[in-house]
């Protein structure tokens, strides 16, 4: 009698774990596009890498990026994907509470996005409120006239991937939540303190004044080897234009100027394999003041 009775349990069970993921699906509560929700899409095409709503919409794509961004408490006003993509992560997007979840295939989203894709999901989220300047962690990484999308995307993956907390960037900057650049830093940006700054000038005044060391990265006659630079508690390491690098105006408001030691014939790194170093070599050096 015991025997039947466990084997009626573990039957019930097996059932019951078959039954979940299709009553998982119906929670989801998916919607399919037709003429009277489709301008509700409007904004999947509109939304291009630095053009923000007023609310401070932005658009995701791709997979990787909007799980990790699902697994974050960015708020989340929809999701636009294929079935294909709701079906293999349902247990992820049923965690968070979404207000629409629209379905379509892909040939019907490269329609409504204007341009050929290469993944079945996007996002539109809403950016997290920037970080005050007294508010950022005792090391930054700084930007100053930067012009390239992937660059901003790229310094700020792998600042989150070495531990540097905090990212300080011009407005006239691309933006780290572009969609590009959320791409390339594969969503890691939410791991940042980000605040963009309106002037140089008086922002690295304010950042002295709260005792941070400012550390221009350029190759002067009085630049210091990197492997040479003793380390305070609190820095900033700032990254000049791709081509232009700092100018003589902001170097000279920096404290301490710092070149990667390099093979005589070649010039410079690109600005995020720089940083990269740089930030390494500051949060692992054995040379502390």
């Amino acid at each position: 009698m015991l025997r039947q009775y466990w084997k009626i349990k573990n039957e019930i069970s097996a059932l019951f774990e078959r039954l979940l993921p299709q009553h998982a699906k119906k929670e989801m509560n998916l919607i399919k596009i037709n003429n009277s929700n489709r301008d509700e899409l409007e904004i999947y095409h509109k939304l291009r890498e630095n053009a923000f709503t007023e609310d401070n919409s932005f658009i995701a794509d791709s997979p990787k990026v909007v799980n990790i961004l699902l697994q974050t408490d960015i708020h989340v006003k929809s999701i636009l994907a294929t079935q294909e993509y709701y079906n293999e992560f349902e247990e992820l997007i049923s965690k968070k509470s979404i207000p629409k979840l629209f379905v379509i295939d892909k040939k019907e989203m490269q329609e409504i996005i204007g341009h050929k894709i290469h993944h079945n999901c996007m996002m539109h989220g809403i950016r997290p409120k920037e970080t005050p300047l007294e508010k950022l962690d005792d090391n930054i990484i700084m930007l100053d006239e930067i012009t390239s999308t992937e660059n901003v995307g790229s310094i700020a993956r792998s600042a989150a991937a070495l531990g540097v907390n905090s990212y300080l960037l011009p407005a006239q900057a691309p933006h780290p939540y572009s969609r590009r650049a959320l791409r390339v830093s594969m969503g890691h940006i939410t791991k940042l303190h980000v605040h963009v700054y309106d002037d140089i000038f008086s922002t690295l005044t304010m950042l002295k004044a709260n005792d941070y060391k400012i550390f221009g990265a350029e190759i002067t006659e009085d630049s210091t080897p990197l492997m040479d630079v003793k380390i305070p508690k609190k820095w900033v390491m700032l990254m000049g234009h791709e081509a232009k690098g700092l100018s003589q105006e902001v170097i000279d408001m920096c404290d301490e100027i710092v070149e990667i030691e390099m093979m005589d014939d070649i010039r410079s790194f690109n600005v995020g394999v720089a940083a990269s170093i740089l930030m390494y070599q500051f949060k692992n050096s054995k040379k502390s003041i």
